[in-house]
C-alpha cells in the first residue's frame, strides 16, 4: 500500500508551492490592514465610492421602475469576502470596506466593479471561468480521490481519470489569472477617471492590488506541483 503523505518526494512538490501561498497570503493582509487604516482623501467610504465608481463605468443601478439594467450593491460577511456576483449582477462588499473611508477600500471596490465591467462586456476569460466552475468543484475532491484509489487497487486507468478530473483545478487557476489582473487593471483606470484618487493614493491602491494578484499567482503554482507529482507518482508506479 502507498500513501502520498508518506513519500519525499511529496514535500518536494508541495513545500515550494505551499510557502508561496503562505506568503502571498501574509502580503495581502499585511496590504490590506496596513491601508484599510490610511483614511483617503474625499473621506468616502466603500459603498459611496461604489456609486460612484458604477456611475463612471457606465453600471449603475437604475430606479425603481426602471427597466435599466445595473449592478446593485449588498453587503456580505465576513473579511476580505469582497465579490461580484455575475449571475445576480451584485456586488457584494464586507462590512469593513463597504463602511470604512479607506484607500484600501476604494481598491477593493474598484477591483470588483472591474469584474462587473468583464462581465457587462462579455470578457471572454470570465465566460470561460465562469463556465467550468461545476466542472472544477466536483473535480477538485473527485479526482484526487479516485487518483489515490487508483494508486491503492494498482489501477493506472483509474489514477488517469482522477488526474485529468484534478487538472480542471489548474486550468481555472490559469484562467483565473488574466481575469484578475484585467480586474485590477481596469481598477486602476476606473479611480483615475472618476477622480477618487490622488497620485498618492493610485500608488497604495496598486500595492494592495498587487499583493491580492499574488495570491491567484500562488493558486496556480499550488495546482501545478500538486498536478506535477500525481504525474511524477503515477509514471513511477507504471515503471
Amino acid at each position: 500500500m502507498y500513501w502520498p503523505v508518506f513519500d519525499p518526494i511529496y514535500y518536494l512538490f508541495a513545500l515550494p508551492a505551499l510557502i508561496l501561498g503562505m506568503i502571498a497570503q501574509a502580503r495581502v493582509r499585511s496590504a490590506y490592514t496596513k491601508y484599510s487604516k490610511v483614511r483617503n482623501l474625499r473621506n468616502i467610504s466603500g459603498q459611496e465610492a461604489a456609486q460612484v465608481l458604477l456611475r463612471t463605468a457606465g453600471l449603475e443601478s437604475a430606479g425603481l421602475g426602471d427597466q435599466q439594467q445595473g449592478v446593485g450593491v449588498a453587503l456580505t460577511s465576513g473579511t476580505l469576502s469582497d465579490n461580484y456576483n455575475p449571475r445576480d449582477k451584485k456586488l457584494y462588499l464586507s462590512r469593513d470596506v463597504a463602511q470604512v473611508p479607506s484607500v484600501a477600500s476604494l481598491g477593493i471596490v474598484a477591483h470588483e466593479i472591474g469584474h462587473a465591467m468583464q462581465d457587462s462586456q462579455g470578457y471572454v476569460p470570465l465566460k470561460l471561468r465562469s463556465a467550468i466552475v461545476p466542472a472544477v468543484k466536483v473535480g477538485s475532491w473527485l479526482g484526487p480521490l479516485l487518483f489515490i484509489v487508483g494508486m491503492l487497487f494498482a489501477s493506472s486507468n483509474l489514477s488517469l481519470v482522477g488526474l485529468v478530473l484534478f487538472s480542471l483545478t489548474l486550468v481555472f487557476a490559469l484562467v483565473t489569472l488574466p481575469v484578475e489582473f484585467d480586474a485590477s487593471r481596469r481598477a486602476m483606470v476606473l479611480l483615475q477617471q472618476s477622480g477618487l484618487t490622488t497620485v498618492e493614493e493610485q500608488a497604495q491602491v496598486k500595492k494592495v492590488l498587487s499583493a491580492a494578484a499574488m495570491t491567484y499567482v500562488a493558486a496556480a503554482v499550488q495546482a501545478l506541483s500538486t498536478l506535477l507529482y500525481y504525474m511524477t507518482l503515477l509514471n513511477r508506479r507504471r515503471d
